[in-house]
């Protein structure tokens, strides 16, 4: 079982960037492929990011490459998300999710065996 907690979400303009946090508990984070999400209102769940347990790989949506960069720190059970050049319809709950097993990448959301409860961010024109 993990638990997984996201922070770092608030409104920021348009431009700006923010740094999300997933922190997850247990002992088996390194177990774990993580990946980040995005839903907006109305819409469905959105692929953002993934990472290999050992940060060997990852992989990003075509919206977001070269904006945003997905890390890790096993030493700290925690992956992060940096935004940058952020624009209004980067707006969306945030979720970060575990996956097994850890070399995996993957963007769907049904390979995902824990999720966190999202972390709004608003991004203002």
């Amino acid at each position: 079982q993990v638990q997984l907690v996201e922070s770092g979400g608030r409104l920021v303009q348009a431009g700006g960037s923010l740094r999300l946090s997933c922190a997850a508990s247990g002992r088996t984070f390194s177990s774990y492929a993580m990946g980040w999400f995005r839903q907006a209102p109305g819409k469905e769940r959105d692929f953002v990011a993934c990472i290999s347990w050992d940060s060997g790989s990852t992989y990003y949506a075509d919206s977001v490459k070269g904006q945003f960069t997905i890390s890790r720190d096993n030493a700290k059970n925690t992956v992060y998300l940096q935004m940058n050049s952020l624009k209004p319809e980067d707006t969306a709950v945030y979720y970060c999710a575990a996956d097994r097993p850890p070399w995996r990448l993957t963007v769907r959301t049904r390979d995902y065996d824990y999720w966190g409860q999202g972390t709004q961010v608003t991004v203002s024109s």
